[in-house]
């Protein structure tokens, strides 16, 4: 099999079943998508890594298909990240590289607070420390007004028939207003849209949303907000960011929560959206962080 062919791979933790994408033989670079989107996520990641001597995973995070749809509904981040080492524990590869955007990131920032010793590095996009984000994001009036979303998201049945109605309309809005003025290659937004129309899957995704604002999850939060990200971390933003403001993210991308280091780094010219986005920027960037920590833990 040639390194940039397309494998599909299936992961199992507990009665639910992930499924993924992967390229490439080498040391493990395992990657998680936010919202509204899905593994093709990576599209312009998985070839590059793989080319690069790694082997590239890019997973369906819980919800996002009918197998992975936990009856009991939860969506906690500590949950979701069970899923991860889970997965890890799949691989039965040792210790990984983990690149998580948006709610990816969110889940790999617990998942690396957690089990530390299963991470060689981390690389975040779009989305600063969750727990600070929780307990100090939301008071900065710019942000505030950014994420009004998340309040709108936690009105169940409307929020669930507005982001469906005329086609998904809204989901397309949003990948607007949060990457101004870039348009995604044609079919990438009729495949998120695909994955949303799923049964149960949309509902599944504003589950994550609902879980992050709920009174357990708030006070959870407020107590991550001081958890350690105890491997070295690469933290990405795109400049025209319309979800999590850049100034915001790198505000409380704070040197204190990552003992190994942290390294923050603008893309010019990109929005929330900015590995799909500027791919040729983002690339270099990731491999250079990949090979300086390329080492066994």
């Amino acid at each position: 099999m040639a390194a940039t062919d397309t494998e599909n791979l299936s992961f199992k933790h507990g009665a639910l079943t992930f499924s993924a994408r992967a390229m490439g033989d080498g040391p493990i670079v395992l990657c998680l998508h936010g919202f509204p989107d899905n593994a093709g996520s990576y599209r312009h990641q998985l070839s590059a890594l793989a080319e690069a001597g790694y082997r590239a995973i890019s997973l369906t995070l819980r919800g996002y298909e009918p197998s992975s749809i936990p009856a009991d509904g939860d969506y906690t981040m500590e949950t979701i990240s069970t899923d991860i080492l889970a997965v890890i524990d799949n691989l039965d590869t040792g210790a990984v590289h983990l690149v998580g955007h948006d709610w990816g990131a969110a889940v790999a920032y617990v998942a690396v607070a957690a089990a530390p010793e299963r991470f060689k590095s981390l690389t975040v996009m779009a989305v600063p420390h969750a727990g600070r984000f929780a307990r100090e994001g939301l008071r900065i009036p710019k942000q505030l007004r950014l994420s009004w979303y998340m309040g709108f998201f936690n009105i169940p049945w409307l929020s669930d028939w507005v982001v469906s109605r005329k086609e998904y309309a809204f989901t397309r809005r949003l990948w607007g207003d949060w990457s101004p003025g870039w348009q995604p290659e044609p079919g990438v937004l009729d495949d998120v849209i695909l994955t949303l129309s799923q049964p149960g899957v949309r509902s599944a995704a504003l589950g994550y949303y609902r879980a992050a604002l709920s009174i357990k999850s708030l006070f959870v939060s407020a107590e991550a907000a001081h958890y350690a990200i105890p491997v070295p971390t690469l933290a990405l933003s795109g400049e025209r960011d319309g979800c999590i403001a850049s100034d915001v993210f790198e505000r409380l991308t704070v040197a204190d929560d990552f003992p190994q280091g942290v390294t923050f780094h603008r893309v010019v010219g990109a929005g929330h959206f900015l590995h799909q986005e500027k791919p040729e920027v983002v690339n270099p960037l990731l491999l250079g962080w990949l090979n300086q920590h390329n080492h066994d833990r």
